[in-house]
Formats: structure tokens, sequence, C-alpha cells
């Protein structure tokens, strides 16, 4: 049995300016090996998924999942309407 496991490993890669050699480099993979993750065509071993998460500082859960991921702007959204208010002074 196949699971596909989900990332956001571009999504975090984009965002910090981060090329797939520099990662590669930091993590001591080859460029290739980011990319088939990227794509989903390879799962990382736990090891592997924990360098990359420490390397952004994020948890491991943040860059993983078993259950596709929400889009950001969903999450974000949601996120900005759920804070709470804070009350005005008498």
């Amino acid at each position: 049995m196949t699971v596909q496991l989900y990332n956001r490993i571009a999504v975090l890669r984009a965002a910090r300016g981060v090329s797939r050699r520099d990662l590669a480099d930091a993590v001591s993979v080859n460029p290739q090996t980011i990319g088939f993750i990227e794509r989903g065509d390879y799962a990382p071993s736990l090891e592997l998924g924990l360098r990359i998460a420490d390397y952004f500082g994020v948890p491991v859960e943040v860059l993983f999942s078993l259950h596709p991921f929400e889009p950001l702007e969903t999450a974000l959204r949601r996120a900005a309407t759920d804070k709470p208010t804070t009350p005005s002074a008498p």
C-alpha cells in the first residue's frame, strides 16, 4: 500500500528565496532529491524530513502531511477571522 505524502517545501523555498540546490546542500542530498520530494515522487526518511524542517526552523508537520494541505490563502483568511478582539477601554 502506497501512502501519498504531501509537502510544502516548494512554498517555503519560494517564500524564503531558497533554491533547490541551496536546500539540498544544507541537508546533504542531491538537488534532484528535493525535486522528487516536492513533486511527491519520493517520501523522505524521517531523518531527512527532520533536517529539512530544522533548516526552515519549523515543526515537521508544517512541511509534511498525510492529507492535502488547505491553500495558504484559505488558512491565512481563517486565521485573520479567528483572531480574538481586544476589548476597548471604558
